[in-house]
This record gives C-alpha cells, sequence and structure tokens, in this order.
C-alpha cells in the first residue's frame, strides 16, 4: 500500500524545502567497506542502519534506501544478478525500519541508479549500431528493482545520477508497469559545467524526454559541488514546471579522489540555492555533519504547468502556437520521400543516410521525418539500425525525431532507440477504440507525442464533417485516458487536388476549414499535414506544385496549422509567386472556380517559359527563407 501520494508531498514542497540526507558510499569508507556497496545490505545490515540513524539525527526529512546499483544490470559485474532483487528489498526495509523508529516524519526515497551502461551511445565504435542492452531488458531489470523497493516501503522513487534520457526512460516505463501512483523524482548527473548530460542533452532537453512520467521533482546531484551547479540551478528554474531537487558534491575531488569540502564552506555555497529549490542535500563526500550544517531555505515556488508541445533530441523546442511559429518537418528520411535517401537504406549506407536528415537540420528543420515502410526492408530492423546510429550524432541527435510508420512494432522499435521527446506519425480509429487507446497508453508511456490521423472504422475522413466528427470523436477519448492535450496533433488528411475529379474539389479546402474548427473547439491540441500530397496530380510539374504547397501552408498557417512534413526544395514564399499562378492556385485550393484547373497548368507553363518560378529542390536555403514572417498572415 502507498504510504505518500504524489499531491502530499507537492503539499510538502510547497511549504518549505525539505533536506535529503548525504553519500552513504562515503560513510562506507569511513566505516572500512568498500566494493559493492548494495551487497552490505545483507552482509553488515547493522552498518547500513546506524548510517541511516545518523543522517535522520543530522536533520534530514528524506533518506535514500541503499539500492543504487541493487539491479541485474548493475550486480553482473559482481556475479550477483541473482541476488539484486533481495539488496533492493532488504536495502529498502532497513531504511523504512530506521525512518519509522525516528519519533517524526522521515520519508525513504528508493534509490535507483543509471547502470554503468547507456542505451542511447554506442560503447564499440566499430559497431556504431550495437547497444549491451535492449530498452525492454534494462525495463525489465529496473521492474524488478521497483518491485522490490515498493515492497520493502518506500515512499517514492528516485532516479539518480542520471545520465542517459533513454536509460532514465526505461526506468520510468517500468516505474509505471509496476505502479501508475507512486512518486518518482528524477536527478541528473551532468558531464561538465556546460550543463549537458554525458550523452550530449541540454537539461531542458533532458526534461522534456522525461517529464510524461509526472515527475513530483527534477534536478541536479553528483557531478559537481554547489557554486558549480548554480548556475544551473538557475537556468532549470527558468523552463522546470515541477519542484526542483539538488544535491551536490562536497566540492571537486582532490588528487586522491577524496573531497575537503568542509560542511561550513558547502552550506555558505547552499544559501545561494534560498528560493531556487524544494529539496536539498549532499551527494559524493558529504557526511551527516554536512547535512547538519545546512542553511534553511525558503522554497521555489511553483510555477504554472506546461501547456505547450515540447519535443527534444540534445535540444528542446517548443511548439508555440501564441508566437503562431511554423514548425517544418523534414520529409527526406523517409524511404517513401526520397529516392536518395531509399536507396542508401536498402544498401545498408546508414552513414551517408544520417547525411540526408544533416543536410535537412542544416537547413533548418527542428524535427525530422523518419520512416522505413517498405516492402524490400525488415522495418523495425532499419527503423532501430538508423535511429541508434542517428544518437551517435550530434549534427544530426540536436533535432526531436518524427517516428514514421503504419508498423506498429516500427514505430516501437523508434521509440525505444530515441532519447528525446519523439512524435509519433501516427494513429487512428480505423481499427477500433481499443486499439486506438492502447497505442495511444503505449506512445505516452514511452515519452512521445502523437499524430492522430482523420481515420475511423469507416474509413478516411475526406469531407469537412467527417473530419472534424473523427477528431471530437479522438479528442474525448484520448484526453478521458490521460494524454495532454498539447500531445496530441490532428493530421485532417492532406489530399490531392486539381484532379479533374469533381468530388475532389473540396479537399484543399475542407482541409483548411477542418484545421480552423479543430483549433476553436479542441482547445490545447495541433493541428499537422502532409503537403506533398496535395500536388500528386501534377508529378513532374515542379512549378504548379512548389506554387500549390506554398498557397496551401499560406492558408492553412492562417486557419491554425501548425507544422507540415514538406520537402523544402519545395517551397517558396507566397508573395513570390507570379500573381497569375498564384490566383489559379488558389483558386483550385479554395474551389472557386470549376475552370481553376485548367487556368493553372496553363499559368504554369507561362511561368516555367519565364523561368521565374522552379528553385531546385536540392536547394538547402529554403527552410529559412520559408519559416520567416513574411509566410505568415500580415
Amino acid at each position: 500500500m502507498q504510504r505518500v501520494s504524489a499531491s502530499y508531498l507537492l503539499e510538502r514542497l510547497r511549504e518549505r524545502v525539505l533536506v535529503l540526507d548525504g553519500a552513504m558510499g562515503t560513510m562506507l569508507q569511513k566505516k572500512g567497506l568498500s566494493g559493492n556497496s548494495e551487497g552490505f545490505n545483507l552482509t553488515e545490515p547493522d552498518v547500513i542502519l546506524d548510517i541511516h540513524r545518523a543522517y535522520i539525527a543530522a536533520g534530514a526529512d528524506i533518506i535514500e534506501s541503499n539500492t543504487f546499483s541493487a539491479n541485474r544490470i548493475s550486480q553482473k559485474e559482481y556475479g550477483l544478478e541473482a541476488q539484486a532483487r533481495e539488496m533492493a528489498l532488504t536495502g529498502a526495509r532497513l531504511a523504512r525500519h530506521a525512518a519509522d523508529e525516528a519519533g517524526r516524519e522521515v520519508l525513504v526515497a528508493g534509490s535507483m541508479g543509471p547502470t554503468s551502461k547507456s542505451l542511447t551511445l554506442t560503447s564499440d565504435l566499430n559497431r556504431p549500431a550495437w547497444r549491451p542492452y535492449s530498452f525492454d531488458e534494462m525495463a525489465d531489470a529496473y521492474a524488478e528493482q521497483v518491485g522490490a523497493l515498493i515492497e520493502g516501503g518506500v515512499d517514492y522513487i528516485q532516479l539518480e545520477t542520471a545520465f542517459d534520457a533513454l536509460n532514465t526512460k526505461a526506468a520510468l516505463y517500468a516505474i509505471r508497469r509496476i505502479s501508475a501512483v507512486i512518486p518518482v523524482v528524477v536527478s541528473v548527473s551532468v558531464s561538465d559545467a556546460s550543463g549537458r548530460s554525458l550523452t550530449g542533452q541540454t537539461l531542458e532537453a533532458y526534461f522534456t524526454a522525461v517529464r510524461h512520467a509526472g515527475l513530483t521533482a527534477f534536478g541536479l546531484n553528483c557531478s559537481l559541488g554547489a557554486a558549480a551547479l548554480l548556475p544551473l540551478i538557475k537556468d532549470v528554474a527558468q523552463w522546470c514546471d515541477v519542484p526542483i531537487i539538488c544535491y551536490p558534491n562536497a566540492g571537486l575531488p582532490n588528487q586522491m579522489g577524496g573531497y575537503d569540502q568542509t560542511p561550513a564552506d558547502m552550506a555558505a555555497e547552499v544559501q545561494n540555492f534560498d528560493s531556487l529549490v524544494n529539496i536539498v542535500g549532499g551527494c559524493c563526500g558529504t557526511t551527516p555533519e554536512h547535512i547538519s550544517a545546512l542553511p534553511k531555505l525558503a522554497p521555489r515556488p511553483l510555477p504554472e504547468a506546461w501547456n505547450r508541445l515540447r519535443v527534444s533530441g540534445l535540444e528542446a523546442y517548443v511548439i508555440d502556437t501564441k508566437k503562431r511559429n511554423f514548425t517544418l518537418i523534414g520529409e527526406r528520411t523517409n524511404v517513401a520521400g526520397s529516392r536518395k535517401f531509399a536507396k542508401l537504406i536498402a544498401a545498408g549506407q546508414y552513414d551517408e543516410a544520417l547525411s540526408v536528415a544533416a543536410d535537412q537540420i542544416e537547413g533548418g528543420a527542428s524535427v525530422i521525418d523518419i520512416n522505413m515502410d517498405d516492402a524490400m526492408l525488415d522495418g523495425p530492423v532499419a527503423m532501430e539500425t538508423f535511429v541508434r546510429m542517428l544518437q551517435n550524432d550530434p549534427a544530426v541527435a540536436r533535432a526531436a525525431l518524427m517516428i514514421d510508420s503504419s508498423n506498429w512494432d516500427c514505430i516501437l522499435a523508434g521509440l525505444k532507440n530515441s532519447q528525446g521527446k519523439c512524435i509519433v506519425n501516427s494513429i487512428s480509429l480505423k481499427d477500433g477504440e481499443e486499439s486506438f487507446l492502447r497505442k495511444a497508453r503505449e506512445i505516452h508511456a514511452l515519452g512521445a507525442a502523437m499524430v492522430v490521423m482523420a481515420f475511423d472504422e469507416e474509413g478516411q475522413a475526406t469531407t469537412y464533417q467527417r473530419k472534424i466528427d473523427i477528431c471530437a470523436r479522438s479528442y474525448r477519448l484520448l484526453t478521458g485516458a490521460g494524454i495532454p492535450p498539447q500531445d496530441i496533433i490532428f493530421d485532417v488528411n492532406v489530399l490531392s487536388v486539381g484532379t479533374g475529379i469533381a468530388e475532389h474539389a473540396r479537399y484543399g479546402i475542407d482541409f483548411i476549414e477542418a484545421v480552423r474548427w479543430i483549433k476553436a473547439n479542441l482547445p490545447g491540441v495541433y493541428t499537422s499535414g502532409g503537403v506533398s500530397n496535395l500536388s500528386f496530380a501534377f508529378r513532374g510539374n515542379n512549378a504548379v506544385r512548389s506554387a500549390l504547397h506554398a498557397v496551401f501552408l499560406y492558408h492553412a498557417i492562417k486557419a491554425g496549422l501548425d507544422m507540415a512534413i514538406v520537402n523544402p526544395g519545395m517551397l517558396q514564399l507566397y508573395d513570390d509567386i507570379p500573381l497569375e499562378l498564384r490566383n489559379a492556385a488558389e483558386d483550385v485550393i479554395l474551389c472557386r472556380d470549376a475552370d481553376a484547373t485548367d487556368r493553372l497548368i496553363a499559368a504554369a507553363q507561362e511561368s516555367l517559359s519565364q523561368e521565374k518560378l522552379f528553385r531546385s529542390p536540392e536547394s538547402d536555403k529554403t527552410f529559412s527563407t520559408f519559416s520567416g514572417e513574411k509566410v505568415l498572415v500580415r
């Protein structure tokens, strides 16, 4: 039975700064014990209990169980993986015993470390797509540890010294598999004073990747002393919408690996955390004396919760509709959208394929769409390989990923190998509500936002009314299942115009008006579309296609379109389109005139003959020109 709820903890953290204990390893070394610290739960339980008691006597409001490495992956290094669960269970029970006998409220944090393995980065440069463990294997190891900690009586789980957001996502996935309600705290260890994790993420990108699990607090521990962590904590306080935890080392290690900072010196530095943190304590080198000396601090006021879509790779990206910024999603890392990319993937030339992604990002894409749906490929394997290799390349990994597939296993392969917050493209109601919600919940559990297509059991929505009806139904189901509105992106099907078929005449305007309705009636959601579909009737005529895309986006953005999957080389500024061609394109898209298609073709031929329009699809400059203010409504 859970002793402490997340809401109770939040209320305590609003009232005052809670004091966390100090280092377990430092105290074990002082007692002449070294090696596998978690093993001492079984062989030296009285020593562990005495250390907990000493920290409680020093004033700690929270003590951590001695279970940092009590999981099968970490204990395998000692050949003790079979005893990992017993170490976790006993460690939790020892901490619980010490807390219960304290005579005042002392909380128990179930400590879980990151292991020494990385799911994001390769440890073998000759095999860049190789990892020692898979996401599922790491999640299974964590699930065993979590179950033992909860059975042992911890009040919440503390994922600490985290250095890889993908490892953390595996731990969070395991925690929520075991318990939907136990509070969770994540504390990151940065690689240096720049504030990036070992895998290269900014702290904001890291938080964006793990926030989905309903964190009770987020912050920093280890790596540095309080003075060096202060600017990083100030940065976190600018954007973090949950309480902040910080427990620094006792300064920097000396040449012998020890820590020389006195309790008074550490306390003087921690004083600068006033009004910036909600939990404070000590990490490496700290003792009960350090904890006793910590100053009383005013707690950081809790800010409003995020209500904007945020995604991340190595860096965070906010899609803020209040500022009306429009997001271009590069489509060229899609085997159906780029012949060059498809050939490289088919040939196993993944390094060269990464250059396609790098070109899009260099041109301005903040998100890249990755799709491996080809009958000649093993989609899940190709997705796993490409995303793993991408994570090793900072030039590409800084962008967020859109994992695009009609193959569920392929989507899972993408999500379980990306350290950032992704977008899944897509899910729909075409297989019924049960399948729809099962997939949505899994996507959310893996930390991603989701594109929802306007499909249902009867098929694709092609009319305005069907589009809005399906989206309204999907919205009710998803929000009812706990999916945040800002993680829902509706795609109401960009369909081909100018085909000469009467039933297709309203495809452009119906999309635009459906977007307008969604933004007015489904609070908090986003909208997107695959723009290339619009002009399939004009394949081979890049002049027409470019004009159609620019005009369509101009009007769709006015209606509230937030993002689009596009070939940037097929875009141009609305005002740069020759007037006759622009008017003809608008007549087609807005369904103004039955003869518009003929006029559009004629105008394109005229424009081509004067060589005024066409811009090479290989151009890398169109992202920067298109994403400027001129594309927006003036």
